[in-house]
């Protein structure tokens, strides 16, 4: 398995899709997804499927299709099958704001894809509405009820906090996994060169929230091989589970396990790091593929010991939906 010069190993790899976006979420796009003057096409499928395949001759074993939002991609089953064909490759997850989740999660399932995460910021109507810019939350929340009801892996939904917006919330958001296996992950907001007002205005740290789960007989369970940064805490009395996700951490870097790839073909060593490398060239025939592996084995030579968003580093990353967060 591929390791970088800090001794960490990648079995896992996020990969964006498209960087378009239905939603307008406050804390990334608060303006909606605006077209950009030069316009690329995303990788097509078989440029997908040779990048996955060399990732899987390296290590990797998880793979996660991320946006923007990936559902508005018409082939986005097709990739998903294009994927989960590829022996190596053990899970195929999605994270979705789950728009379309009723329409989809039955062909998700059909296309290989086993887990799915799904981003809901709150159970209020208004509040949903006023973070989203879209008042769909009965038709994302029937997508999780649909979901619930398929053999999937794993069902996790992610909310930011928020200051003064959704933090209030907390007492629902438990009840909510009390009888539901699924997995309520909350994610400290990040600050991001375009955000700056907004993440002064709305910033909480998380660790109010260990405090909360630990005082309410919480217990936090071990982190797996291939599992992404969250803390995770189970209580004998809910079937679901709560996860933290603190960037802000001190050792939050010390077991990175995954890598990035942007919708165009550019590996991203870190969400918070300077440079993109264009891998495209590399995906253009199937006979490029031990070209493609020493090409990424070199770049993860260049992954720094840790991001910098303590040093408030955050100038080359404007909004998530460009690389999936």
């Amino acid at each position: 398995m591929i390791q970088d010069r800090h001794g960490r190993s990648f079995p896992y790899l996020r990969l964006s899709v498209t960087d378009v976006c239905n939603f307008k979420c406050t804390y990334c796009l608060p303006d909606g997804y605006k077209k950009p003057c030069l316009v690329r096409k995303p990788l097509s499928v078989e440029e997908i499927r040779r990048l996955i395949d060399g990732f899987s001759e390296l290590g990797v074993q998880k793979v996660r299709l991320t946006g923007g939002e990936p559902t508005v991609r018409k082939d986005i089953d097709t990739i998903a099958q294009a994927i989960s064909a590829i022996p190596a490759i053990k899970t195929l997850a999605i994270t979705t704001n789950a728009y379309c989740l009723d329409e989809k999660v039955t062909s998700f399932y059909k296309a290989g894809i086993r887990r799915i995460n799904i981003s809901i910021d709150s159970l209020k109507p208004n509040i949903f509405h006023k973070i989203t810019g879209h008042d769909h939350l009965k038709k994302v929340l029937n997508g999780v009820e649909m979901a619930l009801n398929q053999e999937f892996e794993a069902i996790k939904v992610n909310t930011v906090l928020l200051q003064g917006i959704n933090v209030s919330e907390m007492d629902n958001f438990f009840d909510y996994v009390k009888f539901r296996p699924l997995e309520w992950r909350f994610i400290e907001l990040m600050s991001t060169s375009d955000n700056t007002k907004y993440f002064k205005n709305h910033h909480i740290e998380s660790s109010y929230l260990s405090k909360k789960l630990l005082a309410e007989g919480w217990k936090q369970e071990n982190r797996g091989i291939d599992a992404g940064p969250a803390l995770v805490f189970s209580h004998p009395d809910y079937l679901g589970k709560i996860g933290l996700i603190q960037p802000y951490r001190s050792d939050f870097c010390d077991t990175c396990n995954r890598l990035r790839v942007s919708a165009y073909g550019e590996l991203q060593l870190c969400l918070f790091g300077e440079g993109r490398y264009d891998l495209r060239p590399l995906l253009q025939k199937d006979k490029q593929k031990n070209e493609l592996k020493s090409c990424i084995s070199k770049l993860l030579n260049l992954k720094p010991p840790k991001h910098y968003l303590h040093e408030s580093q955050v100038r080359y990353i404007k909004h998530f939906s460009s690389i999936g967060g």
